[in-house]
């Protein structure tokens, strides 16, 4: 899982993100509200815990501005725990919701059933449709305006990396890792030299491209 911690007390964030790390997740760590809006706009999260007292956007103001926009399962973790807390995150639109203090154990059990019930919903079908494009993920065959496209193994596993995510930019070490494997960018050309292939075989002469390039993050599909 790709995980944003959205946490002013710096001691709890890190420890968390160290016992994520430990449990073979990535995290990614802010402290007020206006910083975690900026990047669930930006970058492509699986789950995000949540804290719902934090400067500038507190947590409960946060989940409204996320009302209408598309994001990952949120999980509250506040100090504020009475049933009259937990209803009110609740009904402002968080997944789920656990107090502090907590056993970690519980959190990354909480965390995981999130980001598994968003997985299976995402992944029912085998079927992505984007548009013109239809992406089969049994058959492993693409097609756009009913015509087939040849793609190999790794175009193939960006396109569907991107397709996951539709609309949402997904940052170049995401990719890296989702198809090549590494952890970090290795400052290598093998990323743009495939994407430029795939966008060369998906658009072709077309003045409307389907993947766009966000400049200095990563790329977008829709």
């Amino acid at each position: 899982m790709r995980v944003l911690i959205v946490e002013d007390d710096a001691s709890v964030s890190h420890w968390i993100s160290s016992k994520l790390h430990k449990s073979g997740h990535s995290c990614k760590l802010v402290d007020n509200g206006k910083d975690a809006l900026k990047l669930i706009k930006e970058e492509v999260f699986d789950v995000i815990l949540l804290d719902r007292i934090i400067p500038i956007i507190d947590g409960i103001q946060l989940l409204g501005m996320l009302d209408s926009t598309p994001h990952p399962p949120i999980l509250i973790l506040s100090a504020n725990d009475q049933i009259s807390d937990r209803i009110e995150g609740l009904k402002a639109g968080a997944d789920d919701y656990l107090g502090k203090p907590f056993d970690f154990t519980e959190l990354l059990l909480r965390l995981e059933r999130l980001y598994f019930r968003t997985k299976k919903v995402t992944t029912s079908s085998n079927l992505i449709k984007i548009k013109d494009i239809m992406i089969d993920l049994e058959l492993h065959e693409v097609t756009r305006s009913g015509l087939r496209i040849d793609l190999t193994n790794k175009e193939f596993k960006l396109l569907y990396v991107l397709a996951e995510h539709p609309g949402q930019t997904v940052t170049r070490s995401m990719l890296l890792e989702k198809a090549w494997g590494y952890h970090f960018d290795p400052q290598t050309n093998v990323l743009d030299v495939h994407l430029s292939k795939l966008r060369q075989k998906l658009d072709g002469d077309s003045k409307k491209p389907i993947i766009r390039t966000i400049r200095s993050v990563g790329y977008a599909i829709g």
